[in-house]
C-alpha cells in the first residue's frame, strides 16, 4: 500500500487552521463514537427488557459489527487528532474502510430493509436505528471528505476494505446453511430471489464497497495534490 506522509498545511488554509480543523473534527468524531456505543447499548438493553435478546444473532448483523468498528475508529480518531498533526497510513486505511461500510450500511438499510417488520412483531427504539443507518454514515463520509490530514492511500487499501465484508458473508452463509438463520432476507437462498439473487446482491455490494473505497483513495490523493 504505497503512500506518502500527509501534509498538515495547504495553500488555502494555514497550518494553525488545519490543526484547529483537525482537532474540532476529532472532538466530533469522539462524540459520534460515544453516540454509536450508546445506540448499541440502548438496543441491547431494550431487547433484554423485551425478553427477545439473542446475542449470537444480534452481533451477527453487519450493521452491528461495523457499528462496533466505528466506535473504535471514531474514538481512536478523536484521540489521535490531539496527539498527531496527521493520521498514520494504517489509521487512514481503516478509516477509509469504515467510510465504505457506513455508506453501504446506510444504502442497504434505506433501500432494501427500511419498513420490514421483525418476525416476532418487536419494535425497538427508533433513534438508534436512525443514528446507525442514517446520521453516522453521513457523518463518517463527510468527515473523511473535509479532513485534510489523512495519509495518502495506495490502491492496496481496496483489498483491506473488501476483506472484512467477504469474511462476514462467508461466515454468515455457512452459519445460515447450518442453522437456517440469516440476518437479512436478501441473503436467504430459499427466498424469492433464490441462490442467484443472493449471489447478485453479494457481488453488487462487494463492487459498491470497492467503488467507495476507491473514492476514498482518490480523495486522499486529491488532498495531497492540493496541499503541494
Amino acid at each position: 500500500m504505497p503512500t506518502t506522509t500527509a501534509h498538515a498545511s495547504s495553500p488555502v488554509m494555514s497550518r494553525a487552521g488545519v490543526r484547529s480543523l483537525r482537532r474540532g473534527l476529532g472532538a466530533l468524531s469522539a462524540l459520534a463514537g460515544l453516540a454509536v456505543l450508546a445506540a448499541v447499548i440502548t438496543q441491547v438493553s431494550d431487547q433484554i427488557a423485551a425478553g427477545r435478546f439473542e446475542a449470537d444473532e444480534y452481533f451477527q448483523f453487519f450493521t452491528i459489527q461495523t457499528a462496533l468498528i466505528n466506535v473504535v475508529v471514531l474514538l481512536a480518531g478523536g484521540v489521535e487528532a490531539f496527539r498527531r498533526p496527521v493520521d498514520t497510513l494504517l489509521y487512514t486505511a481503516v478509516r477509509a474502510s469504515a467510510v465504505a461500510y457506513a455508506v453501504v450500511t446506510g444504502l442497504v438499510y434505506n433501500v432494501l430493509l427500511r419498513g420490514i417488520p421483525n418476525d416476532d412483531g418487536y419494535v425497538g427504539p427508533v433513534w438508534p436505528n436512525e443514528l446507525l443507518h442514517v446520521w453516522i454514515p453521513v457523518y463518517i463520509a463527510l468527515e473523511f471528505l473535509v479532513n485534510p490530514t489523512r495519509a495518502r492511500l495506495g490502491w492496496g487499501a481496496l483489498g483491506l476494505a473488501v476483506s472484512f465484508p467477504l469474511a462476514w458473508v462467508g461466515v454468515t452463509m455457512v452459519r445460515g446453511a447450518v442453522e437456517g438463520w440469516y440476518p437479512y432476507p436478501f441473503l436467504e437462498p430459499d427466498g424469492p430471489n433464490g441462490v442467484g439473487g443472493v449471489v447478485g446482491y453479494v457481488v453488487g455490494i462487494a463492487v459498491l464497497i470497492i467503488g467507495l473505497a476507491a473514492i476514498t483513495v482518490l480523495v486522499t490523493r486529491a488532498q495531497h495534490r492540493a496541499s503541494q
